[in-house]
């Protein structure tokens, strides 16, 4: 009896689970061949890829019965990835390859019938988890370079089938692949092209510096999509650890091009047509979802009301919490989705709610409909609301702006620097973050400002949740000044951000 292994991962969220690949070979059984432990339709079609890639490079299974054991065998199993890890395997099991040699490898890859090794998603984590089980890694030549920014590991990274059987017998050697940094993936617009909009422009600049959520709401073309569009512009860069965060969940979406990681934060823009699982995560295998692969970016909801009620409503969690939690009877996984909500938004569905020239004759009925698909919970949970009024004219004649992103980043990058180190070690990036306690230490108003701050929260009759929001705003607001301490006047620019209501 012939038994091989060979370790490969199922992915749970971003977490890679260890999968022992036990491959059978028995002494009879008429060419059988078997794949148990819970596996679904894609693996269960390896035997026929791995049995056309296996002739392809010149052998032919032996006409006995093999069992492949996928374990544990209570943890489904998804996906391609599992073809490579099988048909070296069942190499080793049969004395192509040195079975005590491939126990010392995590695989994983898709084989294509002519033997050629194609990628797969995942190869991230994976790697990871091979460093933390002090393996070395074996996965296709497209995705070396992902792999290589899991650190100190031997990554044998191949193009083909054919390929890795030669390294492995030493007729050839696979160069170890290098960690590759993408190229900049979009020309990002400048702040310079947004003529007027000043109030506005002070509320982005506020929302980039602390990493708040920010509601616009206007007619028709007065620059809402504009102004969330310069967004990414003002943001700082990821550092190493922020882009490794980010490049694990899109390496589970299949989303890492060549296998280079990206130092842009994510923008993402979804339709208004997106379902739940396509915002949140979710689908038949649990795929990271828009709020996901925002992660430490800006996630920008356009038209709002659109969005159909329960989607918008299935935010509130992630918002609060970071992270977007998926449970199914058959699956519990989690994925980071600390992400910045930036939402625009006509005040009513002609657009023209104000102005009594253009406006329908439904109004103000019209805009309290219109207005209402947004819960006062989603609502309380935005810490700025802007109106952004039409450009007139004479303000599109005027000369571009003397700010651009430029100026406006390197206001936004010193605010940040002073956060960084103001929460250096708690697991906090920005004042958005912050909660409790650790709130009350750093944004504790000057006298005068917790009377203005009691007064309004009284008169405007303030969530717990609607108090504290302002209260990080205030203190961004602070940061931005180079102010150690939240003034009077910084709690009035951000109480003007607090809206009661839509309709107020």
């Amino acid at each position: 009896m012939t038994v091989a292994h060979i370790y490969t991962v199922a992915f749970q969220g971003i977490e890679a689970r260890e999968v022992d690949v036990q491959v059978h070979v028995g002494d009879s059984g008429g060419g059988q061949f078997n794949i148990v432990g819970l596996a679904d339709k894609a693996v269960a079609e390896s035997r026929e890829r791995v049995r056309a890639a296996l002739t392809a490079i010149g052998l032919a299974l032996p006409f006995k019965r093999i069992t492949v054991n996928l374990a544990p065998a209570d943890l489904p199993k998804e996906g391609s990835h599992y073809d490579l890890p099988i048909a070296l395997g069942l190499l080793a099991a049969m004395g192509v390859l040195p079975a005590s040699e491939m126990a010392n490898y995590v695989a994983l890859g898709e084989l294509s019938l002519d033997a050629a090794v194609t990628p797969v998603a995942g190869v991230l984590p994976a790697a990871i988890a091979a460093v933390a089980q002090n393996r070395g890694l074996i996965c296709p030549a497209a995705c070396g370079a992902e792999a290589a920014w899991a650190g100190d590991l031997n990554i044998l990274a191949t193009p083909s089938l054919i390929a890795l059987v030669n390294h492995m017998k030493g007729a050839s050697v696979l160069s170890p692949p290098a960690a590759r940094l993408a190229d900049a993936s979009r020309a990002i617009p400048d702040l310079k092209d947004v003529k007027g909009q000043e109030s506005a422009k002070r509320a982005l600049e506020i929302a980039a510096a602390g990493g708040h959520n920010l509601l616009m709401i206007g007619p028709p073309g007065a620059g809402k999509s504009m102004l969330a569009q310069r967004l990414p512009g003002l943001l700082p860069p990821l550092d190493a650890r922020e882009a490794l965060e980010i490049s694990m969940v899109r390496s589970l979406a299949g989303e890492l091009t060549d296998g280079a990681i990206s130092r842009e934060r994510p923008f993402r823009n979804p339709h208004h047509s997106a379902s739940m699982a396509a915002l949140v995560g979710g689908g038949l295998k649990v795929r990271p979802g828009e709020v996901s692969l925002a992660h430490l970016g800006v996630l920008f909801l356009d038209e709002l009301p659109e969005f159909q009620r329960g989607v918008l409503d299935s935010l509130r969690q992630p918002i609060e919490t970071g992270e977007a939690v998926v449970a199914r009877a058959n699956a519990h996984v989690r994925y980071p989705a600390r992400f910045q909500l930036v939402a625009a938004m006509n005040p009513c569905r002609c657009g023209y709610l104000t102005d009594p020239v253009q406006g329908c004759g439904r109004a103000p009925k019209c805009g309290a409909d219109y207005q209402a698909r947004i819960s006062g919970p989603l609502f309380d949970r935005i810490d700025l609301h802007v109106e952004v009024a039409s450009v007139s004219a004479a303000d599109l004649s005027l000369p571009p702006p003397a700010e651009g992103n430029r100026e406006v980043a390197a206001r936004v990058a010193r605010a940040r620097d002073i956060q960084r180190a103001r929460f250096d070690g708690l697991g906090i990036r920005t004042n958005a973050e912050a909660e409790g306690e650790l709130l009350d230490r750093v944004a504790t108003p000057e006298p005068a400002g917790a009377r203005l701050l009691h007064d309004a929260a009284e008169r405007m009759r303030l969530s717990a949740r609607g108090y504290h929001r302002v209260l990080k705003v205030a203190r961004t607001i602070a940061d931005l000044a180079g102010a150690e301490t939240v003034a009077k006047t910084h709690l009035a620019e951000a109480l003007s951000y607090r809206r009661l209501s839509l309709q107020s």
